[in-house]
């Protein structure tokens, strides 16, 4: 969600992030597979096209990357992190962890980070509610 607004360093090193969170818990689960693919469709393929595909080797060169950007950004991969984290309804507290230090990282408050994973229940309501109409 507004990855699309990330500039091509910020996408790339996003990828990086998602897929340690994606990897922290062992091996990925079709469903995160699934949010996976939306994530590189929505950072557009010439950025899917460039990436390695590896787990980044210094993750919290990652996480520092991100300490010189803006607000904004911080709160829209914070935002999308969260996605990786609610997308199935396993709870791995290795997921919750990094999230966790994520959020001291960039220095999100406890409020910031419920309305962030607010904006991730409303959009699966949505569009749950969307699938229960248009299949009646």
């Amino acid at each position: 969600m507004f990855l699309n607004l990330l500039n091509r360093k910020e996408k790339l090193k996003f990828l990086d992030l998602a897929i340690y969170m994606i990897d922290v818990d062992g091996e990925p689960t079709l469903i995160e597979k699934r949010l996976l693919d939306l994530m590189l469709a929505e950072v557009g393929k010439d950025i899917a096209d460039e990436y390695t595909f590896e787990s980044a080797k210094e993750i919290d060169d990652t996480i520092q990357f991100f300490l010189d950007s803006n607000k904004v950004v911080r709160n829209i991969i914070f935002l999308n992190l969260c996605k990786i984290l609610l997308v199935d309804d396993f709870y791995n507290t290795s997921e919750h962890l990094f999230l966790e230090k994520i959020q001291k990282h960039f220095g999100i408050t406890p409020e910031k980070r419920r309305q962030l994973i607010q904006v991730v229940y409303d959009e699966r309501d949505i569009k749950e509610k969307a699938r229960r109409v248009i299949e009646d």
